[in-house]
């Protein structure tokens, strides 16, 4: 029997969200320390959750295999009921049987009718005690069907000084693959970007020093070290992997069994602010990026059960996977990642190369907040590679003005927050858009244009909370919400408007409402905290520098229009240059030696 998914529990370390495991009913108790359940007569525990169900549809889209088994492990006498959601029709319980659960002996239920293609919906297991005490172990949903070939897998993680992270995570996976069943066809390599991991090789481990040139840079040297180690497949994964290791052991199992040699598996993300709230699984990007299922409550096993059943459907067309975890066929990966040096590198891999993106329940890694990590660099980032999507890729050609109305975008939701640094990055940014491709390897590294950013930066940096003022004078901001956003829209937020400086409002806005437009309307005095309220920074009204900014941001759009069609073509020309293994191998040539393994 070859485990397709294993139940997972709440890791103190990871999510304690216990309603993203399990819902339970009467008298039940968990145990941290050995992730058993102990349920009382009467009690009930139902595995209807986000990581636990079955993804019966997405499993019988993507791979090949005609027998399907449930397993639980535990003692008692229970009753163990298997339930069947399908879309638009009534959910049926599958199975459901008295059993004396023993240990060493596991409960096994034949599920074969539901394995293969064209059959939709999700399974999960409930157990309702009988006895006066029923403990539950364990479970997984398993096949006896044997893949042709089994993945060589290469995990490759790009770090720079942060090394701390990166030591918890290679030991998190070395003791992982202790008892993995698959580890002799996987490969951990560290490409230490800060050289300072101190990583040490093993026979599952390997470290790259490697020059610092992003994110881009990295995993291009993973994936470059990937190919030479003779793996047919990557997986792109952050240095402080905060997820649950069952995330590899399910993608693994995907990926063996895939039916179609192009498949690919996108990791979806949570904010740490809130570990019980999708922040995407999946994304696609059409002028900018759109995250599915943004929001979605994943305690609510209705809201977990409709995802699941929309998103085996079909995918968008420029549907991407974020590099905190993207596992993908090497042979499938024409192109290499572009010189970004971060940002955009992951959007652009995904749409430069025919994958076909699943994603899985359960796979899924935690994040800080996006919106904490935003700064006027980040923001300059963001824009050079929206605006280089449109140019390079057909499924996202826009006319001249069309591609320029994302730049115009961008800045204008800065200088309406008075976030006149942002703006200047921005119009930056743009600017060496139009350099052409030529710019990216001529600063491959980024240290002059983040030194040029830095400079920038007035009045955006964080600053400790007791330094700024924090009183509040709100007039404008507490309008009507349509007459509010009419305000602020027509007024450019009081841009328009004779002394806003000296009559707009005075708000003091949390780490939520800081990227968004709406909040900062009425406002002439913004205070920006972050998530604890420890740090924050103030930006003021100031006509001179909005006007300053819209007439160069005129000059920028007009070069801009000129310059689109010859624009186009170098980029395309230089893309499929700069985004090959060659390119690559040359740049990062002499590369140093991987540290050896001790004997």
């Amino acid at each position: 029997m070859i485990t397709l998914q294993n139940f997972i529990t709440p890791e103190p370390e990871i999510c304690t969200e216990q309603a993203l495991y399990c819902h339970v009913q009467g008298p039940a108790g968990f145990s941290q320390s050995t992730g058993h359940y102990t349920l009382s007569r009467g009690a009930c525990v139902r595995f209807d959750t986000y990581f636990n169900l079955f993804s019966l549809g997405k499993w019988n889209r993507g791979c090949a295999f005609d027998t399907l088994f449930a397993e639980l492990t535990g003692s008692g006498k229970a009753e163990i009921k298997i339930t069947l959601a399908q879309p638009n029709r009534s959910w049926e319980v599958v199975y459901c049987d008295i059993a004396e659960l023993a240990e060493g002996a596991p409960y096994q239920i034949d599920l074969s009718e539901y394995a293969g293609p064209g059959i939709e919906g999700v399974l999960y297991a409930e157990v309702l005690a009988l006895g006066d005490e029923v403990t539950l172990t364990g479970g997984r949903f398993a096949t006896a069907a044997v893949p042709d070939s089994l993945p060589q897998l290469a995990v490759s993680i790009t770090t720079f000084q942060r090394e701390q992270e990166v030591q918890t995570t290679v030991a998190r996976l070395e003791h992982f693959l202790e008892e993995f069943e698959h580890s002799a066809n996987i490969h951990v390599q560290v490409v230490d970007n800060g050289q300072s991991a101190g990583i040490a090789a093993s026979d599952k481990v390997t470290p790259y020093p490697n020059r610092n040139l992003g994110g881009a840079g990295g995993f291009a040297r993973g994936l470059l070290e990937a190919g030479k180690r003779g793996c047919s497949h990557c997986l792109f994964m952050d240095d402080d992997a905060s997820f649950h290791m069952e995330n590899i052991a399910r993608a693994y199992m995907f990926l063996a069994l895939a039916r179609d040699p192009k498949a690919a598996l996108a990791g979806a993300m949570i904010n740490n602010t809130h570990k019980w709230c999708m922040w995407e699984n999946g994304a696609w990007f059409d002028g900018s990026c759109r995250p599915l299922y943004n929001g979605l409550d994943l305690r609510s096993p209705g809201q977990v059960i409709d995802m699941e059943f929309s998103s085996a459907r079909s995918a968008p067309e420029t549907l991407y996977g974020g590099w905190w975890f993207f596992a993908f066929p090497i042979a499938q990966a024409a192109r290499h990642p572009f010189p970004f040096f971060v940002r955009g590198d992951d959007i652009s891999f995904s749409l430069a190369n025919d994958f076909n993106i699943f994603t899985l329940n359960g796979v899924v890694s935690f994040q800080d907040d996006f919106t904490e990590k935003e700064s006027a660099q980040t923001l300059y980032l963001d824009l050079r590679n929206h605006l280089i999507h449109h140019l390079v890729f057909d499924a996202l050609e826009r006319s001249p003005l069309g591609t320029a109305k994302i730049a115009l975008r961008f800045m204008l939701r800065s200088l309406l927050r008075c976030k006149y640094d942002s703006a200047e990055a921005q119009l930056l940014a743009w600017q060496d858009v139009m350099q052409g491709p030529q710019f990216f390897d001529e600063n491959i590294d980024m240290s002059a244009r983040r030194a040029d950013i830095k400079a920038l930066i007035k009045d955006e940096a964080w600053q400790p909370a007791e330094t700024l003022s924090t009183d509040e004078r709100r007039r404008f901001s507490r309008l009507p919400r349509r007459l509010r956003h009419y305000l602020g829209l027509f007024t450019l937020n009081g841009h328009l408007v004779p002394f806003w400086k000296t009559i707009g409002d005075r708000m003091v806005l949390n780490i939520g409402e800081r990227g968004l437009v709406f909040p900062a309307f009425g406002g002439a005095r913004l205070t920006y905290l972050n998530t604890d309220g420890s740090k924050g920074y103030t930006v003021t009204h100031s006509k001179r520098r909005f006007f300053s900014l819209a007439w160069r941001m005129a000059k920028t759009l007009a070069a801009f229009r000129r310059e689109h069609s010859r624009l186009k073509a170098v980029y395309r020309s230089g893309y499929a240059e700069m985004a090959s293994k060659p390119y690559w191998e040359k740049t990062l040539a002499p590369a140093a030696d991987p540290v050896p393994a001790e004997a």
